[in-house]
């Protein structure tokens, strides 16, 4: 099922499995600004991510003394939401825990997305709440993708990132998937990320403890512009598909995939969070296209 909302600025388009963008147009030009799944490149276009962000070492976690499995980035993603309120400039999403998420996530939740259009801006709020007996543990994340170039006489590296301040950060470096315990300079007193091919060979940039609160992909050929606001994200991932790809994810991470060889338990799990009964946990981030 596929649900729209339009104002005179943008239209957005929702299905309800896995609660996903699947369009954000200009409402006047008919542009559209976010990937469209070409499955040549990646078929996907604006996953969440729960319960966790990343991948798991050997796909396994546990809690207390059972051992539970879950593909990279969850199952949030794979499942069918419930549009549970339509309004004029909203859509509200509901996941709710089952039979089928227990087996594979032993808490008891419900996971509300909420897309709203406030000019030419798309908020997106999540709301977790603590149906369980006990503390529950997750992450939470986006990863929604944009069609770079925009424009057909443009290619890749005619954009950049630029941060709304300057930035001295490495990015923390992946071995199949998982954090090896490395990182890399990728900013050095600067507010610009040129985009290349290259930047994506070792997999997705992952930076943690940017000043920034805000992101954008900008062309240096036209006036196109894509802004995230990430506040009260730890963490920022960049990330294309190896060997060139026309498009480029810009992701607010509450939660990293573990470390090579970890295996503490899931509540040890860096950057998870815990949420205690019958309380809710509430985060935000916004998507801006001018």
């Amino acid at each position: 099922m596929v649900a729209i909302i339009i104002n005179e600025f943008l239209k957005l388009t929702v299905k309800s499995s896995g609660a996903e963008m699947i369009s954000i147009k200009n409402t006047i030009t008919n542009k559209e600004y976010l990937w469209q799944g070409n499955p040549a490149y990646w078929a996907r276009r604006a996953p969440v991510l729960f319960p966790i962000v990343g991948k798991l070492n050997n796909n396994n976690y546990r809690v207390n003394s059972e051992s539970y499995e879950l593909p990279q980035h969850g199952f949030a993603r794979d499942m069918h939401f419930e549009l549970i309120d339509h309004v004029e400039n909203s859509l509200t999403y509901l996941l709710k825990s089952n039979s089928e998420t227990l087996k594979v996530y032993p808490y008891k939740f419900e996971l509300y997305i909420k897309y709203s259009l406030e000019q030419n801006k798309v908020v997106i709020n999540y709301e977790i709440k603590n149906c369980d007996d006990d503390l529950i543990y997750f992450s939470l994340g986006a990863h929604p993708a944009f069609n770079c170039p925009l424009e057909s006489n443009e290619k890749f590296s005619d954009y950049y990132l630029t941060f709304e301040k300057e930035e001295s950060i490495d990015t923390l470096l992946l071995e199949n998937g998982l954090l090896n315990g490395k990182s890399s300079p990728m900013l050095l007193n600067q507010t610009n990320l040129p985009l290349t091919t290259a930047l994506f060979d070792q997999d997705a940039l992952i930076f943690h403890g940017l000043k920034s609160r805000n992101v954008a992909l900008k062309s240096y050929k036209s006036k196109h512009s894509i802004a995230i606001d990430f506040t009260g994200f730890p963490y920022l991932g960049i990330w294309s598909k190896k060997g060139g790809s026309p498009f480029v994810c810009i992701e607010p991470w509450m939660g990293i995939a573990d470390s090579l060889g970890f295996e503490g338990s899931f509540k040890e799990k860096t950057a998870v969070r815990s949420l205690a009964k019958g309380k809710t946990f509430h985060a935000e981030y916004s998507i801006t296209i001018d």
